[in-house]
Protein backbone atom coordinates (compact mmCIF):
# COMPACT_ATOMS: atom_id res chain seq x y z
CA UNK A 1 0.00 0.00 0.00
CA UNK A 2 1.49 3.67 -0.48
CA UNK A 3 1.15 5.78 1.89
CA UNK A 4 0.26 9.97 1.64
CA UNK A 5 0.43 11.77 5.00
CA UNK A 6 -0.21 15.50 4.30
CA UNK A 7 -0.41 17.64 7.91
CA UNK A 8 -0.59 21.22 8.68
CA UNK A 9 -1.37 23.72 11.75
CA UNK A 10 -4.55 25.49 11.80
CA UNK A 11 -5.38 28.20 14.13
CA UNK A 12 -8.11 27.05 15.54
CA UNK A 13 -9.45 24.85 17.92
CA UNK A 14 -9.84 21.25 17.55
CA UNK A 15 -13.79 20.99 18.16
CA UNK A 16 -14.08 23.41 14.81
CA UNK A 17 -11.92 21.77 13.03
CA UNK A 18 -13.47 18.03 13.53
CA UNK A 19 -16.56 19.77 13.21
CA UNK A 20 -15.42 21.16 9.60
CA UNK A 21 -13.81 18.43 8.54
CA UNK A 22 -16.75 15.80 9.29
CA UNK A 23 -18.85 17.80 6.77
CA UNK A 24 -17.44 15.71 4.46
CA UNK A 25 -20.02 16.77 1.27
CA UNK A 26 -18.40 19.87 1.86
CA UNK A 27 -15.29 18.69 0.35
CA UNK A 28 -16.24 19.37 -3.48
CA UNK A 29 -15.61 22.87 -3.34
CA UNK A 30 -11.92 22.57 -2.32
CA UNK A 31 -10.65 19.33 -5.06
CA UNK A 32 -9.64 20.42 -8.45
CA UNK A 33 -11.03 16.70 -9.25
CA UNK A 34 -14.20 15.58 -6.91
CA UNK A 35 -17.27 16.04 -9.21
CA UNK A 36 -20.18 15.09 -6.77
CA UNK A 37 -20.38 13.34 -3.22
CA UNK A 38 -23.84 12.18 -2.18
CA UNK A 39 -23.99 10.76 1.51
CA UNK A 40 -25.95 8.82 3.43
CA UNK A 41 -25.75 9.37 7.30
CA UNK A 42 -24.71 12.69 8.79
CA UNK A 43 -21.17 11.89 9.27
CA UNK A 44 -21.08 9.75 11.96
CA UNK A 45 -19.84 6.30 12.33
CA UNK A 46 -21.69 4.23 9.62
CA UNK A 47 -22.02 7.47 7.21
CA UNK A 48 -21.59 6.21 3.46
CA UNK A 49 -20.60 8.69 0.50
CA UNK A 50 -20.76 8.33 -3.01
CA UNK A 51 -17.80 10.06 -4.80
CA UNK A 52 -17.18 10.81 -8.20
CA UNK A 53 -13.95 11.93 -9.65
CA UNK A 54 -12.79 13.36 -12.95
CA UNK A 55 -9.54 13.64 -14.46
CA UNK A 56 -8.05 14.52 -18.13
CA UNK A 57 -11.14 11.87 -20.08
CA UNK A 58 -11.97 9.65 -17.15
CA UNK A 59 -14.44 9.81 -14.83
CA UNK A 60 -14.31 7.32 -11.58
CA UNK A 61 -16.36 6.71 -9.01
CA UNK A 62 -15.96 4.92 -5.24
CA UNK A 63 -17.96 4.23 -2.20
CA UNK A 64 -16.66 4.88 0.80
CA UNK A 65 -18.25 4.85 4.58
CA UNK A 66 -16.96 6.44 8.09
CA UNK A 67 -15.62 3.63 10.05
CA UNK A 68 -15.73 5.28 13.67
CA UNK A 69 -15.16 8.55 15.05
CA UNK A 70 -13.72 9.93 17.90
CA UNK A 71 -14.82 13.55 18.58
CA UNK A 72 -12.32 16.54 18.41
CA UNK A 73 -9.56 13.79 17.59
CA UNK A 74 -10.23 11.90 14.63
CA UNK A 75 -12.40 10.54 12.03
CA UNK A 76 -11.70 7.11 9.95
CA UNK A 77 -13.15 5.84 6.64
CA UNK A 78 -12.37 3.13 3.96
CA UNK A 79 -13.38 2.69 0.64
CA UNK A 80 -15.42 0.01 0.45
CA UNK A 81 -15.71 -0.45 -3.46
CA UNK A 82 -13.84 1.43 -6.40
CA UNK A 83 -10.16 0.81 -4.96
CA UNK A 84 -8.27 -0.38 -1.96
CA UNK A 85 -8.00 2.74 -0.03
CA UNK A 86 -8.48 3.49 3.82
CA UNK A 87 -7.50 6.59 5.85
CA UNK A 88 -8.25 9.44 8.40
CA UNK A 89 -8.10 13.00 9.75
CA UNK A 90 -6.19 13.20 12.73
CA UNK A 91 -6.56 16.32 14.87
CA UNK A 92 -3.89 17.46 17.91
CA UNK A 93 -4.33 20.12 19.82
CA UNK A 94 -1.74 22.46 20.03
CA UNK A 95 -0.48 25.75 21.69
CA UNK A 96 -2.71 25.13 24.97
CA UNK A 97 -5.64 23.87 22.76
CA UNK A 98 -6.29 27.14 20.83
CA UNK A 99 -4.95 25.97 17.85
CA UNK A 100 -4.65 22.29 15.97
CA UNK A 101 -2.54 20.45 13.77
CA UNK A 102 -4.22 18.38 11.40
CA UNK A 103 -3.42 15.84 9.09
CA UNK A 104 -4.79 13.93 6.44
CA UNK A 105 -3.54 10.48 5.72
CA UNK A 106 -4.44 7.46 3.26
CA UNK A 107 -3.05 4.29 2.30
CA UNK A 108 -4.36 3.13 -1.10
CA UNK A 109 -2.79 0.59 -3.44
CA UNK A 110 -3.09 1.90 -6.97
CA UNK A 111 -3.27 -1.44 -8.39
CA UNK A 112 -6.31 -2.40 -6.77
CA UNK A 113 -8.57 0.42 -8.81
CA UNK A 114 -11.38 -1.43 -10.34
CA UNK A 115 -11.46 -0.40 -14.20
CA UNK A 116 -14.31 -1.96 -14.90
CA UNK A 117 -16.26 1.13 -15.35
CA UNK A 118 -13.12 3.25 -16.90
CA UNK A 119 -13.70 4.17 -20.23
CA UNK A 120 -10.12 4.58 -21.50
CA UNK A 121 -9.22 6.30 -24.73
CA UNK A 122 -7.56 4.12 -27.71
CA UNK A 123 -3.62 4.11 -27.14
CA UNK A 124 -3.69 4.83 -23.20
CA UNK A 125 -2.57 2.48 -21.13
CA UNK A 126 -3.90 1.58 -17.77
CA UNK A 127 -0.56 1.89 -16.74
CA UNK A 128 0.10 5.31 -18.06
CA UNK A 129 -2.84 6.42 -16.27
CA UNK A 130 -2.00 4.97 -13.49
CA UNK A 131 1.65 6.61 -13.08
CA UNK A 132 -0.15 10.00 -13.87
CA UNK A 133 -2.82 9.59 -10.99
CA UNK A 134 -0.22 8.67 -8.12
CA UNK A 135 1.28 11.97 -8.78
CA UNK A 136 -2.08 13.57 -9.06
CA UNK A 137 -2.87 12.31 -5.62
CA UNK A 138 -0.04 14.43 -3.51
CA UNK A 139 -1.02 17.67 -5.36
CA UNK A 140 -4.79 16.85 -4.40
CA UNK A 141 -3.61 16.80 -1.25
CA UNK A 142 -1.82 19.92 -0.77
CA UNK A 143 -4.65 21.70 -2.01
CA UNK A 144 -7.71 19.98 -0.32
CA UNK A 145 -5.72 20.89 3.16
CA UNK A 146 -4.59 24.26 2.27
CA UNK A 147 -7.67 25.15 1.26
CA UNK A 148 -9.32 23.72 4.50
CA UNK A 149 -7.24 26.06 6.36
CA UNK A 150 -8.00 28.80 4.30
CA UNK A 151 -11.77 28.42 5.29
CA UNK A 152 -11.58 27.24 8.86
CA UNK A 153 -9.03 30.63 9.66
CA UNK A 154 -11.39 32.76 7.29
CA UNK A 155 -8.47 33.96 4.86
CA UNK A 156 -5.74 33.44 3.05
CA UNK A 157 -1.90 33.23 4.69
CA UNK A 158 1.05 31.55 3.81
CA UNK A 159 0.82 27.54 5.25
CA UNK A 160 3.02 25.24 5.60
CA UNK A 161 2.75 21.51 4.98
CA UNK A 162 4.96 18.21 5.69
CA UNK A 163 4.01 16.12 3.03
CA UNK A 164 5.36 12.13 3.56
CA UNK A 165 4.73 9.97 0.29
CA UNK A 166 5.84 6.60 1.12
CA UNK A 167 5.27 4.41 -1.95
CA UNK A 168 4.61 0.50 -1.74
CA UNK A 169 7.24 -1.89 -3.23
CA UNK A 170 6.81 -3.06 -6.21
CA UNK A 171 7.32 -6.47 -7.88
CA UNK A 172 9.28 -5.56 -11.44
Amino acid sequence: MDTLEVTTTIRVPPARAFAFLRDFEGYSQYSKYLQSIRSNGDGSEGTEYEIRFGWWKLTYGVKTAVTSTTPDERIEWEVERGVDARGHWAIEPVDGGQHSRVTFAVSYDPDSADVGGLDIPRLVSLDWIVDRVVGLIEEEGRRVVGRVVRDLEGESRPITLQVRHEPARRNP
